[in-house]
């Protein structure tokens, strides 16, 4: 990936960087669905955060491994929130060289804000100044799919003396639009019913997926959580998804009714200018289906809607607002930030873009915010995405218009389309699966290999094995994927068919939305027997899946996940990239943690 950017800077069409300054970053142009329009408005505020390099991540990362893989010593010791930043604070020579070159362009300290490690700075400023610091343009730049607007550079400059000391400048080259992962193979929920027909559960789970169906497919039998052991789920919302509490006691009621009679409901924590209306027509598919699952799953452990502002980017006729299109940098800010006693145990999110569509700097920095979030005994759950191998479409599908699978780095050569953050090697990225004795692997769950990420030590084994038993995909999909990149998902769920209430309404949902907080909240569940057998909980869950917990999953081995005019790849016994290692079993994991695995 780094011989591509140094390709990309070569192309980047501007005049060479002004004296003193060198190329940090640049595109060779705008990334596909993009167009360059005019230069934004000098006056236009951007909400500008540098990120600071942490000379010790090394140390974390290798703290994160002691502490998440079973048999070592450190084992289930996770790292509290001083530690940690501790472990992330730039060297006192970066904090001291970059605040004298903010202030020597007129930038006084007092206006900086700094992150509690002090490895991000932020500070709002008009683009006029923040091209001059830059050495930099920005232009208002249009997708011409959703007609959405961004305010963005395709490269900008540091002084060469900061190069060893800045990682990442943001907003400048990020162009990722943020997406919930429901599936679009199934265009728009499917309305069920008003709430005067109330839907039954079924009798049988092929069809239509509830709480109940979940806990008979995972295995969860009867039992019952605590609320009040500290364990604490937490699910992402962005993009003005509201999760509204209303139908959700509605659809606790039909399937859930103990959780309505005791008023069990989420708790919602606003997050840069984050909203969560509750008017019956705001209520969100994506926030409904999240926060009904993972809260009738983990019932009565209390789950908190965290709901992240960021949305539009920018409005053409407006040259004002404030550009806080970076919603994960502001989630994870925010929740870093927190004592861990508040920390959620685990968490789920449902939104993702492509992996290219991400700067490889930028990705790099939230995929270790995630680390942190694991050293501290986080489980960090993505939703794999639901294109399959790119975007969905197989090889009798060109009817459904071209496929997208180009990459963006000026080539515009065949690709397949790896997800982000679902490719990040400190998350567990959750597949999706449909129907049920046998799951088969759902035709839209993302999976496959990064380009940004190689392979952690972890799934190397088990990649490795599949690869050499699958030689097939080398040549047939040679060029189209990085074979020994990261690879994902890690594990899966059901994904299709979700029967939820949305604004008074019974609705279908599907995608591997359905599946991350299914998830989520059989790891909730398994948390809290840990806790009450005064265990640690499991945290990062990666290093203990890939080393035992695998034992105690559904094996799929059934379906594909088609994409760019290609079948995508098989599930198959063992770990696959459809599917991972299948989907959990709750007896069995919490039968194979009390023998202690």
């Amino acid at each position: 990936m780094l011989s591509l950017l140094a390709l990309a800077a070569l192309a980047f069409a501007s005049p060479l960087p002004r004296a003193g300054y060198t190329f940090k970053e640049s595109l060779p142009s705008a990334p596909n669905g993009w167009e360059q329009l005019s230069r934004a408005p000098g006056s236009h505020l951007l909400k500008l955060k540098i990120g600071l390099i942490q000379p010790r991540f090394g140390e974390l990362e290798q703290a994160l491994w002691e502490v998440s893989l079973p048999g070592s010593e450190r084992y289930g010791m996770h790292l509290g929130k001083e530690e940690v930043e501790k472990l992330i604070r730039p060297h006192d020579e970066s904090l001291e060289l970059v605040d004298a070159w903010l202030v020597e362009n007129g930038i006084p300290l007092s206006a900086l804000s700094r992150s509690p490690a002090q490895d991000w700075i932020t500070l709002t400023l008009p683009v006029s100044l923040a091209e001059e610091l830059l050495d930099t343009e920005y232009h208002v730049f249009h997708h011409t799919t959703s007609g959405d607007y961004l305010v963005r550079t395709l490269g900008y400059s540091l002084p060469t003396h900061l190069h060893a000391h800045i990682d990442v400048v943001q907003p400048s080259t990020t162009f990722a639009r943020l997406q919930p992962k429901r599936s679009s193979l199934h265009g728009d929920s499917i309305v069920l019913s008003s709430e005067a027909a109330i839907p039954p559960v079924p009798a049988s789970c092929n069809h239509t997926i509830t709480p109940a169906c979940l806990k008979e497919i995972y295995n969860v039998g009867n039992y019952t959580a605590s609320s009040t052991s500290g364990n604490i789920l937490g699910i992402a919302g962005y993009l003005e998804q509201w999760a509204n509490m209303n139908d959700t006691n509605w659809f606790y009621q039909v399937y859930l009714p103990q959780a309505a009679e005791q008023g069990y409901m989420f708790t919602v924590e606003l997050i840069n200018n984050g909203t969560n209306s509750q008017n019956e027509s705001d209520a969100g598919g994506e926030a409904n289906l999240d926060v009904q699952y993972a809260g009738g799953l983990s019932f009565p452990i209390p789950n908190i809607y965290y709901s992240t502002g960021g949305s539009p980017p920018y409005i053409p006729d407006d040259n004002t607002p404030q550009d806080t299109n970076e919603p994960y940098a502001e989630f994870l800010a925010y929740v870093l930030a927190k004592p861990d006693s508040e920390l959620p145990r685990q968490l789920s999110t449902s939104y993702g873009d492509d992996e290219q569509s991400v700067p490889y700097s930028y990705a790099v920095r939230v995929c270790n915010e995630f680390a942190q979030l694991g050293a501290r005994g986080v489980s960090v759950m993505f939703s794999s995405g639901d294109g399959g191998v790119g975007d969905g479409l197989g090889p009798n599908d060109q009817a459904y218009g071209p496929t997208t699978c180009y990459t963006n780095d000026g080539r515009n050569a065949s690709s397949f389309l790896p997800a982000f953050p679902a490719s990040c090697p400190y998350v567990t990225t959750v597949g999706g699966t449909y129907h049920e004795g046998p799951e088969w692997a759902v035709p839209f769950s993302g999976g496959g290999f990064s380009k940004y990420f190689s392979r952690p030590s972890y799934q190397s084994p088990t990649v490795d094995t599949y690869l050499a038993q699958h030689p097939q995909y080398l040549s047939l999909y040679q060029g189209l994927f990085n074979p020994s990149g990261r690879a994902y998902p890690d594990v899966s769920a059901q994904s299709n068919n979700f029967t939820l209430n949305r604004g008074g309404m019974w609705v279908l949902e599907a995608g591997t939305s359905a599946s991350c907080p299914t998830f989520t909240g059989i790891v909730a569940l398994v948390n809290d027997y840990l806790i009450a057998h005064g265990k640690p909980t499991l945290g990062f869950l990666n290093p203990w899946l890939y080393a035992v917990g695998h034992n105690a999953f559904n094996d799929i081995t059934i379906g594909n996940n088609p994409g760019c005019l290609t079948n995508g790849f098989n599930a198959t016994a063992g770990w696959d990239p459809v599917t991972g290692w299948g989907s959990p079993d709750f007896g069995k994991i919490t039968s194979l943690l009390s023998l202690g695995s």
